[in-house]
């Protein structure tokens, strides 16, 4: 699995490396491009990384420009692409998660947010439904019943975890992604598990709209597959 990293300066892409290293040694290889253009050239000529950490302002084409024509390209359009930056400009991040930026780092790195956003590409599968019936010792009919109630607990959890990170109240925010990993993990939905585990470290209104999104798909996934079990 392939992570591209995208910055004029060549300690930054160093540092940068390390980390990665750091996180999930021997999972990641790790690609360098010393500018947008370089990132693009690799880009349109077939490299295809799971993830590119991108700086924001570098010569040719910016962090900010490569990440408007990335998703305006169909091939790339998907591609989680997060920008890197010296300042914490609330004006830039605003727009850079408005072009569809999986997020934005300030430097100088922190390894947990970092993490964050590699964990999505190593999480465990999720369980299939006939497994979790079998180890919960319930039927279809509960486990509809209960990923209901999870469904539930992530619309609201989306406002109430806004309002927490908003008054700065990390601590409880930390508690309820606790409680909402816990619900995720029990149901056997390991990926967002692992997602809400991870954010944990370092909680943001974007790593929080990502992993919240990514909840919901994944207990849509494993709803319809348990009614398939039912009928």
């Amino acid at each position: 699995m392939k992570v591209l990293i995208v910055d004029d300066d060549v300690v930054s892409r160093m540092m940068l490396m390390h980390m990665i290293d750091s996180t999930a040694s021997g999972v990641f290889d790790v690609l360098e491009a010393e500018d947008g253009q370089d990132a693009w050239n690799q880009l349109d000529g077939g490299a295809e990384p799971a993830l590119v950490f991108c700086d924001l302002r570098m010569p040719r084409v910016s962090g900010m420009e490569l990440l408007a024509r990335v998703k305006a390209d169909a091939r790339f359009a998907g591609l989680p692409f997060v920008l890197v930056s010296s300042a914490a400009d609330g004006a830039t991040m605003e727009q850079a998660l408005g072009l569809g930026a999986a997020g934005y780092i300030v430097k100088p790195f922190d390894g947990a947010r970092v993490a964050a956003h590699l964990a999505p590409l190593t999480r465990t599968p999720d369980e299939q439904p006939a497994a979790t019936l079998r180890r919960l010792g319930i039927d279809a009919t509960r486990l509809l019943l209960y990923l209901g109630g999870l469904q539930r607990q992530l619309v609201s959890a989306g406002t109430d975890l806004a309002a927490l990170l908003a008054a700065r109240q990390v601590d409880a925010a930390r508690a309820q992604l606790a409680r909402l990993c816990e619900g995720c993990r029990t149901l056997g939905l390991h990926g967002a598990a692992a997602g809400f585990e991870a954010l944990r470290s370092a909680p943001d209104d974007a790593g929080l709209a990502r992993e919240l999104e990514a909840a919901h798909r994944a207990v849509m996934r494993q709803t319809d597959a348990t009614r398939q079990l039912a009928t």
